[in-house]
């Protein structure tokens, strides 16, 4: 039986919780679901709509969402929704059972955007891709992974780095990116709209939390946080609250990777469109060694890059 965590997350919205899967309930398509009738073709949403104060159930990706009526406040009943969402994924029952979800195309929009180095590109999308971020440096790590397999077959990839929503690419000096990017671009809404795996099962199983940092950044803070000592896991969180975010916004990915307490120094690991980058120096420099020294005080000197 695979083993479903349900994190739950609060929204803008007083009245709508989501409960978060660490794995795909859907792929293609959106669902909204405002009573019993309509959720016909979804056996959870139907279950959920037995719990009086469901409003609309929402299915997106790899999140179930629950607007409630006002007879309760989400306090009192979050728990135990989450536990029913949990439970009904591990019994490996269909979440949706007609076929629209596995058959058919679904338009995808992929846009370019440049990023600080200038060998890398990065390609959003308007669809969550991955539930972690994936690095892979050549045909042979992306084995399990048949997305950034095909992406090798272009001659001019250098590396793949897929998070989120979004793929960054750095490519070999033999062409510039004018000259590939439509190509490029055009290959990944051709894929994306055909509904292909972006990661195999294996990949993830191959990749435990325990194991590359590289691979799966996520699930390897989540495994070493409660590990770490207070200095790191403050480190940690700082670079989880003010440095992420930025860095993902060109492309990329930091990985904290350890605090030495003797000397002060702080080691993290730069992914994707950060990897190699000529401006990474200077954003390590003067953007989070100087915010690590000012939020840490005397526990910080140096912050050193080892690129992923």
């Amino acid at each position: 039986m695979e083993k479903i965590e349900i994190k739950i997350q609060p929204t803008n919205r007083p009245a709508i919780v989501k409960f978060e899967a660490n794995k795909f309930i859907t792929r293609k398509k959106n669902y909204e679901f405002k009573n019993i009738d309509e959720a016909k073709s979804s056996p959870l949403a139907t279950q959920l709509f037995y719990l009086p104060f469901v409003k609309t159930v929402y299915i997106s990706g790899n999140f179930v969402a629950i607007e409630k009526f006002d007879i309760v406040s989400w306090d009192e009943v979050q728990e135990e929704v989450a536990e029913q969402i949990q439970n009904y994924l591990e019994s490996g029952q269909a979440v949706i059972n007609d076929n629209e979800d596995a058959q058919g195309k679904v338009p995808v929009t992929v846009y370019a955007e440049s990023t600080p180095n200038p060998a890398a590109m990065k390609f959003v999308c308007n669809k969550k891709l991955v539930l972690a971020p994936y690095e892979f440096k050549n045909i042979e790590e992306a084995k399990d992974a048949p997305l950034a397999s095909g992406l090798f077959h272009f001659p001019f990839v250098k590396e793949v780095f897929i998070d989120e929503n979004y793929v960054s690419i750095i490519k070999y000096d033999v062409i510039e990116w004018n000259e590939v990017a439509m190509e490029i671009r055009e290959y990944l809404k051709a894929y994306l709209e055909e509904g292909k795996d972006i990661v195999n099962e294996e990949a993830l199983s191959s990749n435990p939390a325990s194991g590359s940092q590289k691979t799966n950044g996520k699930a390897q803070q989540d495994a070493r946080f409660e590990s770490l000592d207070d200095t790191s896991k403050e480190i940690v969180a700082i670079l989880e609250e003010y440095v992420k975010p930025a860095v993902a916004s060109d492309g990329g990915n930091i990985l904290f990777e350890s605090y030495d307490s003797e000397n002060k120094t702080v080691k993290v690991i730069l992914q994707g469109a950060c990897s190699g980058c000529p401006s990474s120096t200077f954003t390590l420099k003067n953007g989070i060694e100087t915010m690590l020294k000012s939020m840490m005080h005397d526990k910080v000197n140096e912050v050193v890059a080892i690129n992923g």
